[in-house]
């Protein structure tokens, strides 16, 4: 990877605060394009056109993402006074349409929620950190990565909110409902103290339980109460979270305060979700819809 490159990341991170994902994604982004035309910050206009035959084969969200990155750099170059120009009108431009997400419906979420709620009657330690954790996806719509992450402090005692840290560092406020609270305590007198971690949700070494894990055991809760595991994911039990919240009336800016969301535009994606049950409960319950049409 270049200086230039290199310095981009380092700027990304002091400046802007991008996470080390957003970081991760960003230098794999650059060094393959560096790997197909050379230093960015010296290649020219016609070899930056290139770029959009070695990304023929990929996705149109993945070459947006990658048009992004570089488009940024090229910015960046400029300022720094590395370019005098900007290539980044020979980038291509991809159309995508953000995929509606996958939501858990009633029944299912009540499927789950008693599977994890009859294993934890037993107290068995891992059984009711399942259900607190799938009580704070659902309940409080929290990403994966900010659940957890969260330190133990963060455990409510005078007032039923938690500080949750998202993207960028930004922090926010989030109510935590009684059934949430209820497994909390139930958790925080399970919790293993040894080794000590200051996570409120540790692995055996003391760090963080991983992302990765967390998605695991989710899916072979989904596999022990009936549902498929292929359509559950911590990510989907938020998007429930946030459906479900304003099918039952949530406002639009409370919904983007809750899920952390910085532009209104990523939260009224739920609005087309909506939109989309109601055409479908329409055209199953109207009773229009069982008359044949006329010829």
């Amino acid at each position: 990877m270049s200086a230039a490159t290199q310095a981009f990341l380092a700027m990304l991170a002091a400046e802007r605060g991008a996470a080390a994902n957003t970081l991760a994604a960003y230098a794999r982004d650059l060094a393959q394009a560096e790997e197909a035309i050379g230093d960015l910050a010296a290649a020219p206009r016609d070899a930056v056109a290139t770029l959009a035959g070695e990304w023929a084969s990929l996705a149109p969200a993945s070459v947006a993402r990658k048009t992004s990155a570089l488009r940024q750099f090229f910015a960046f170059a400029i300022d720094e006074g590395w370019r005098g120009d900007d290539p980044s009108g020979a980038l291509p431009r991809p159309r995508t349409r953000r995929p509606l997400p996958k939501v858990m419906g009633h029944d299912a979420i009540a499927a789950l929620f008693a599977r994890a709620e009859e294993e934890a009657r037993s107290d068995d330690p891992a059984a009711v950190r399942m259900l607190a954790l799938i009580e704070l996806l659902y309940g409080s719509g929290l990403r994966a990565s900010e659940l957890v992450t969260l330190p133990l402090s963060a455990v409510p005692r005078d007032a039923p909110f938690i500080t949750v840290t998202g993207k960028g560092g930004t922090t926010r406020l989030v109510p935590v409902g009684g059934r949430a609270l209820a497994a909390l305590a139930r958790w925080t007198v399970l919790r293993p103290a040894d080794p000590p971690s200051r996570f409120l949700f540790p692995s055996r070494g003391g760090k963080p339980l991983s992302r990765v894990r967390l998605f695991q055991l989710l899916k072979d809760l989904a596999g022990r109460a009936g549902l498929d595991p292929a359509a559950i994911s911590p990510h989907v039990l938020r998007h429930a979270f946030a459906t479900h919240l304003l099918e039952g009336g949530a406002d639009l800016r409370v919904l983007q305060t809750l899920l952390g969301h910085a532009d209104i535009s990523t939260t009224q994606i739920y609005t087309h979700v909506d939109a989309a049950r109601l055409v479908a409960l329409v055209n199953a319950r109207h009773p229009l819809a069982t008359r044949a049409t006329s010829d």
